[in-house]
């Protein structure tokens, strides 16, 4: 069983203690403004939330993962057997795409 991290939920405002600054040119900027405002936030929200979701994806596939005896000697038998060949999946994987022809 892998262990699963509760993502990050927001309360009370007052629970906002810490600050973050960043610099950032015009165009970015008002970028980020133009999108918060697409998505109906403020920009402090805007960019909170989107470092919130590239902070879980990016860290995403370096979660430990628990497993009992048996089952992780299984997952270790799996990984350390040979490969098998499948020819298609190699010749779709050497040849050039329809998009390099």
């Amino acid at each position: 069983m892998a262990e699963m991290r509760t993502p990050i939920t927001r309360t009370a405002r007052s629970s906002k203690q810490e600050r973050i600054a960043l610099r950032a040119s015009r165009e970015e900027r008002e970028l980020i403004a133009r999108a918060s405002q697409a998505a109906s936030t403020t920009v402090s929200q805007f960019v909170l939330s989107a470092s919130i979701a590239r902070a879980e994806d990016v860290l995403a596939d370096r979660r430990e993962f628990i497993l009992p005896k048996e089952r992780w000697d299984a997952f270790v038998e799996l990984l350390d057997r040979p490969p098998v060949d499948r020819p298609r999946l190699r010749r779709l994987l050497t040849e050039p795409s329809i998009l390099e022809r």
